[in-house]
């Protein structure tokens, strides 16, 4: 096949063909931009494709598809393809050039959809993952992909001698190593936790966390306290956040309470303010901002000079959002700001490994937290609220599928706040399919909560059915 043929059929171009595909094959794929084509097998013995399925990175696979010459001369846009996989263009871009997805649940719906022949992945989609069942269902799929991947990451645990196989773990001499094998176990806790929600972490991490907890307990070098006492309270923090994402409270406040004993205990005042700010989160989901605020002014009160400024922005930001829910939207605002002005002056290199989470998404999301809440009292900066939501959907990394989720739901509000109720049921009806994709309570209860927004544009017989369908699930979260 020489530049002079059609990279489709094979039949020969007019010379005055500037697009690169003959008439028939451009009219056979008018439609393209609705959904995949169907591509001949040939398509995956391109060399650029082929190697990068060899390479095992989704991201540059979706990269070599779209530059495929079977498109034509012009590869195909990003918004068009991320279109199809119900992203936005600047998260497909991430993902292009960012790190290797590891989340099952997406890389075998991708595969599906771009009609990656299962002999070419290097992994398993099999009869019950989700590319076989329609997206937003309660396909056993899923879960069944995240209960694997805790299995694994359980099964590192138990190899690093941070749990036991069968039973507690015998005490020993435990050294800088495992505390470092503890820390990088949390991390792939947290990743689980970042894209599935805690509704099937809890169990697991709780055991873990208590089971680490012991380790207080066992023979170690005087200088390695710090560093065991703080991984150890970090591992309870995580256990009482995902019990937080699953709803069950009680014992996400004996899992925080654990925690903060043991970083004041070895005056971690950062990670003390981090649990503290947990806690805060968990009082502002339970409508109790007045408590809330007092519990983040008690953090920072306690950081003094300590406080980096990715940490004091993570307060700020918390304490705008409850300072505007009590009606302090000056107060609110002025908190933002502070926030904002200490985001800008972070280093990464110079704050704590825990405070990562926090990114300009984390940040916008707080200001659409504020905004909508002014738009619910004030009826003001209702355009703010949608701009500062869909600011963070942007800005959100591939890995933060909660948080995105959750945005869209912040997003829907604000919509309806802004008079939009078109494009707020859009959005709607994609938050009501993601959050049965996800195990976590608090998009549930977000997503059930959408109902308040809503009230003004209930006349419509399209939002009336949507409040509906949200009564529905209210009942069933019950």
């Amino acid at each position: 096949m020489t530049h002079a043929n059609c990279p489709r059929c094979g039949g020969r171009l007019a010379r005055d063909n500037s697009s690169g595909r003959c008439a028939p094959c451009q009219a056979a794929e008018r439609d393209r931009l609705s959904a995949p084509p169907v591509v001949p097998e040939s398509f995956w013995e391109h060399e650029p494709v082929r190697m990068a399925l060899a390479g095992r990175h989704l991201g540059r696979v979706i990269r070599a598809y779209r530059y495929h010459p079977y498109h034509g001369r012009s590869p195909l846009p990003q918004s068009v393809v991320a279109a199809w996989l119900g992203i936005t263009q600047a998260q497909l871009s991430r993902i292009e050039n960012g790190p290797a997805l590891v989340h099952l649940d997406r890389l075998a719906h991708w595969a599906s959809l771009l009609g990656i022949p299962p002999a070419r992945l290097w992994f398993a989609t099999g009869p019950h993952s989700p590319a076989d069942a329609p997206f937003g269902s309660n396909h056993v799929g899923p879960d069944e992909g995240r209960r694997a991947l805790l299995a694994g990451i359980a099964a590192v645990a138990v190899g690093a001698g941070l749990v036991g196989g069968a039973g507690d773990t015998p005490p020993r001499r435990i050294g800088s190593t495992d505390v470092a094998r503890l820390n990088a176990v949390l991390d792939l806790y947290r990743s689980v936790d970042r894209e599935s929600g805690g509704g099937l972490l809890y169990r697991e991490i709780a055991r873990f966390a208590e089971s680490v907890y012991r380790m207080l307990d066992w023979s170690h070098p005087t200088g390695l306290t710090p560093r065991l006492v703080a991984a150890v309270a970090a591992a309870r923090q995580l256990a009482g956040w995902t019990a937080l994402d699953a709803g069950r409270h009680s014992d996400a406040q004996r899992h925080f309470v654990a925690a903060e004993r043991a970083a004041i205990s070895v005056d971690d005042v950062p990670l003390a303010a981090l649990i503290r700010y947990a806690q805060a989160k968990q009082l502002q989901h339970l409508r109790h901002n007045q408590d809330a605020r007092a519990t983040l002014q008690l953090a920072h009160s306690q950081l003094g000079a300590r406080g980096t400024p990715a940490v004091k922005a993570v307060l700020w930001g918390a304490e705008a959002a409850s300072a505007a829910a009590l009606g302090d939207h000056q107060g609110a605002l002025n908190l933002l700001g502070r926030a904002t002005e200490q985001f800008e002056r972070v280093d990464p290199d110079r704050e704590p490994a825990w405070v990562a989470f926090y990114d300009r998404g984390e940040l916008l999301a707080q200001y659409g937290r504020v905004y909508r809440d002014m738009a619910r009292r004030a009826g003001t900066h209702a355009v703010q609220a949608v701009q500062s939501a869909e600011g963070a959907i942007a800005a959100f990394g591939p890995a933060s599928v909660r948080s995105m989720v959750l945005n869209e739901v912040g997003l829907c509000s604000a919509l309806f706040l802004a008079n939009e109720p078109e494009r707020a049921l859009a959005v709607g009806a994609r938050v009501v399919e993601q959050a049965g994709l996800l195990s976590s309570r608090r998009v549930v209860d977000r997503v059930v909560n959408l109902r308040r927004d809503l009230k003004q544009h209930r006349r419509m017989p399209e939002v009336a059915e949507f409040e509906r369908a949200l009564k529905a699930r209210a009942a069933v979260a019950v």
